[in-house]
């Protein structure tokens, strides 16, 4: 599952064709030989510089990749923080070891944990964050091409951004399916959460097998939509709340290196990824190619750095600086408002007891965030 936390931003502009010998050997000798030079595409390795080259213009398709920690501030645990973290507050659920709760061959034998920590996590009970309406901004803006969360919260969807706008990487609470093969019956959120919240293990009403959200469980298939080829036609891709250590998510930061269709094989595509973190990590998608000083690693420091912008903050904090040097901040903080103020309307008619407390769990620092 997510593997995240309290973190921001870093932006990198990159070559691609990556995958030709040619060009394999043409950018290896320039990063670790200095043969050449690598085309700036910023100004400055700045947020400012990556403000400026959104509003030039040639930033048409921006990508976000987003983890848990786009939703701490929101009140939703990430999974491996030590103490406050999902996997460390398990204990009383009796599992063999943490993760067994999204096991799916322990799901199907013992399925109570997990319900049982739905009910806790359940959409609904949480409002999406600065980072979330940020990204819906960016889809008004008619810049964003796609967001690949690893999120199961569906916090963004709550944000306003439709099916099509977001690959979800692990999958969604959104609706959920009978486990049973022969089956597959779907299910509703609506179904899912009355079932939920009455403390009964959902059964498929047709055959009687488990009914399992959309999720992607240990031993699960991604979702056909997470292979979707957005990366060639990148030109900005924004990470924001993970890691990127966990595979197969981390592994999309790769398909940076496909030529754009139709590209003669000398033909580079210039991109950009930008990261918000708290602290700088140097990470890399393939560790062969990282060994070799090439391929899907972020170079912050070196003389070499031409691609890579890390903005060193919280995530909401990040979102809106970056807001702010565009001249969004203020109707990014009228969005959160505006957005906010409907969901406690909505909270307010639900009956006594019901999920979706939004007001109650939702983090009161949406505009003005604290970690």
């Amino acid at each position: 599952m997510q593997l995240s936390s309290h973190w921001c931003v870093f932006l990198c502009v990159c070559d691609s064709a990556l995958f030709l010998p040619v060009d394999f050997l043409r950018n290896l000798f320039s990063s670790t030989l200095g043969l050449g030079s690598a085309e700036k595409v910023l100004d400055a390795l700045t947020l400012e510089g990556v403000a400026q080259y959104i509003k030039s213009g040639k930033c048409k398709n921006i990508i976000c990749m987003v983890g848990a920690g786009i939703s701490t501030s929101a009140g939703i645990p990430d999974f491996r923080s030590p103490e406050t973290g999902l996997y460390a507050n398990l204990q009383k659920y009796n599992l063999p070891y943490p993760e067994a709760i999204f096991q799916i061959d322990y799901f199907k034998k013992h399925p109570e944990p997990f319900f049982t920590l739905a009910k806790e996590l359940y959409p609904g009970q949480f409002k999406p964050t600065i980072c979330h309406y940020f990204i819906k901004l960016l889809k008004n803006k008619g810049l964003l091409r796609r967001c690949y969360t690893q999120n199961i919260d569906t916090l963004e969807r709550v944000a306003g951004l439709e099916k099509e706008d977001l690959i979800e990487a692990h999958g969604t609470f959104y609706t959920s399916h009978c486990v049973s093969f022969c089956c597959r019956k779907e299910y509703s959120l609506d179904w899912m959460k009355e079932k939920i919240f009455s403390d009964a293990i959902p059964k498929c009403e047709k055959c009687n097998s488990l009914v399992k959200p959309d999720i992607v469980f240990f031993g699960e298939n991604l979702p056909a939509r997470f292979f979707t080829s957005d990366f060639p036609r990148c030109d900005l891709l924004i990470v924001m709340g993970t890691s990127l250590q966990v595979q197969p998510f981390a592994g999309l930061v790769g398909r940076y290196g496909v030529r754009p269709a139709g590209s003669p094989p000398h033909k580079t595509h210039r991109k950009l990824w930008i990261r918000f973190k708290k602290k700088k990590t140097l990470f890399f998608a393939d560790p062969m190619l990282g060994m070799l000083g090439f391929g899907g690693g972020m170079d912050f420091d070196s003389d070499k750095a031409y691609r890579d912008v890390a903005h060193i903050s919280s995530c909401d904090d990040g979102c809106l600086a970056l807001a702010d040097l565009l001249g969004w901040k203020a109707e990014l903080e009228a969005l959160v408002k505006q957005e906010h103020a409907q969901i406690d309307s909505k909270d307010k008619k639900e009956q006594p007891g019901e999920a979706g407390g939004a007001a109650a769990k939702a983090s009161s620092s949406s505009v003005k965030p604290e970690e």
